[in-house]
């Protein structure tokens, strides 16, 4: 009995593992079965391949058919496998040649035509199919994805018929242009100066450490105070990414429906939930599991504004995944990861009623607003900030001496080259191992931390967190080694200790 077997991808999280789409025609009563966990997307696909035959010329078999998709415990969804159904039908009923198959993937929907439609989340697939070297057959309105991989062997399908021209050897599909120039970085997309921030000098400053870093900040400050500003203002500090880095990303956000315009390639996403976002949405999830907003924030910045007011059980949600960069989403079906390496931008009041020092609100109310973020949540902060009104005048002199984005862009690059040099890591990566070994700090400082730690009543985690900012900041003055001045400053960016110090006091 006649037997076709067509390659194609699924879609597992970031991954695309290979499935063979095996087609028998049998005789019997006409049937169209369809086995191999398929779900209601991928069932329906019988009455768009049957029109989409009819439709375009060819013959349907009125046998008994029967498609398996193997193998049969991976879940399947989506229109991508009405295409390898199709030709498999194709070469099962001797329409097309089965010898054309080999070598070959194909991934696409079709519609009732015979035309062959967009597929949402196909960049993994391209990915995959590139390491294995297969020729892959797209629909043709994915070409943008086939072009950020660069992969030659990618083909486009317009319709049924051209694709069976090209089986049967008759014709050829068009593939992507080899002549293609890298994609650069678009600097005309609007991203303000750093300069346009009137005064906040130590705001500044904390957020060039961070850029430099990678490190985790928050910004403590009454409303109108420059928070929101400055850290929009953050992703003009950071470098760009490199290829691999910006196809990693890219894929998330291609299994997200999310497609990254050519000109944004090489840019760093930058997220900013509201803050009536639920768990799900913020770390991923669903019925059928998506990434949520920190996975696709990976390699660049998740900006949490007014983050008091998110409820505390989401926020809780975060801490793991800043821990080891990466979420992973369990279901009965199946277990996905996916990467979230971001970086954690936060901005909130420091009282419910806005303002901590001329405060509406009693310490008891000020404690009970704070109390949103868990102690461990806080932990997690490299650097946390005042960012305090601005004293009288400062609005109309000139800021003629405020540095730009630009220059503070290059410090910030050449303090990221050395780390990278130094420990194959940016300082905020940095094992408590490496601290030891690498970051060159002198006994007597680290005795004098540890004394500020125990008064300050911080963790031990905090203890390793201010070490690596000090260190960054050390880099930032092209310093060899870490000095108690770098401690210093690292132990000044606590704002939200002393806040609860001092209300603890009264």
């Amino acid at each position: 009995m006649p037997i076709a077997c067509v390659a194609t991808r699924a879609s597992h999280g970031v991954q695309a593992p290979a499935v063979q789409v095996e087609v028998h025609l049998s005789n019997g009563l006409p049937a169209f079965n369809l086995v191999g966990l398929p779900e209601a997307s991928v069932k329906e696909a019988k009455e768009r391949v049957r029109s989409a035959l009819i439709n375009a010329g060819f013959e349907f078999p009125m046998q008994r058919i029967t498609v398996n998709l193997a193998p049969a415990d991976l879940p399947k969804q989506g229109g991508r496998y009405d295409l390898p159904i199709a030709i498999g039908i194709l070469a099962a009923s001797k329409q097309i040649p089965l010898e054309s198959l080999a070598q070959h993937e194909f991934v696409g929907e079709l519609a009732l035509s015979g035309h062959v439609r967009y597929c949402q989340g196909l960049l993994p697939v391209i990915v995959d199919a590139s390491k294995q070297n297969s020729t892959l057959v797209l629909p043709i309105d994915n070409r943008a994805d086939a072009e950020l991989v660069g992969f030659e062997k990618v083909r486009f399908a317009t319709h049924l018929q051209s694709l069976a021209a090209y089986l049967h050897g008759q014709s050829q599909l068009p593939s992507i242009d080899l002549n293609l120039e890298w994609l650069t970085l678009d600097k005309t997309l609007p991203l303000s100066c750093i300069s346009e921030v009137v005064g906040q000098h130590q705001a500044k400053q904390a957020l060039e450490i961070a850029a430099a870093g990678n490190h985790n900040l928050l910004m403590l400050g009454p409303p109108g105070t420059g928070k929101t500003m400055l850290a929009s203002r953050m992703m003009k500090l950071l470098p760009q990414l490199d290829y691999h880095e910006a196809l990693e990303v890219a894929a998330i956000h291609s299994v997200a429906g999310q497609s990254i315009k050519p000109a944004s390639f090489y840019r760093r996403p930058f997220r900013s939930p509201h803050h009536t976002c639920s768990a799900i949405s913020l770390v991923g999830g669903g019925a059928q599991p998506k990434p949520g907003e920190i996975s696709l924030a990976h390699r660049g910045v998740l900006f949490l504004d007014e983050v008091a007011e998110f409820p505390r059980k989401v926020l809780d949600c975060l801490r793991e995944p800043m821990e080891t960069g990466e979420v992973s989403i369990s279901r009965a079906a199946a277990k996905l990861t996916f990467a979230s390496r971001f970086q954690l931008i936060a901005a909130m009041n420091p009282s419910p009623c806005g303002d901590a020092d001329n405060a509406r609100a009693s310490n008891e109310q000020i404690l009970r607003y704070l109390a949103k973020l868990s102690g461990p949540f806080l932990d997690r902060f490299d650097l946390t900030i005042d960012v305090p009104k601005l004293p009288l005048g400062a609005l109309n002199s000139e800021n003629t001496q405020a540095e730009t984005s630009e220059k503070i862009a290059e410090r910030v690059l050449r303090s990221r080259e050395t780390q990278l040099a130094r420990s194959g890591v940016l300082n905020s990566q940095l094992s408590g191992k490496q601290l030891k070994q690498d970051a060159l700090f002198n006994d007597k400082d680290l005795l004098f931390l540890e004394q500020s730690v125990n008064q300050l009543g911080l963790s031990v985690r905090s203890y390793h967190r201010i070490q690596r900012v000090a260190r960054t900041i050390a880099d930032l003055q092209q310093a060899r080694g870490v000095e108690r001045s770098h401690i210093a400053q690292a132990l000044g960016y606590r704002a939200m200790d002393r806040l609860l110090a001092s209300l603890a006091r009264q």
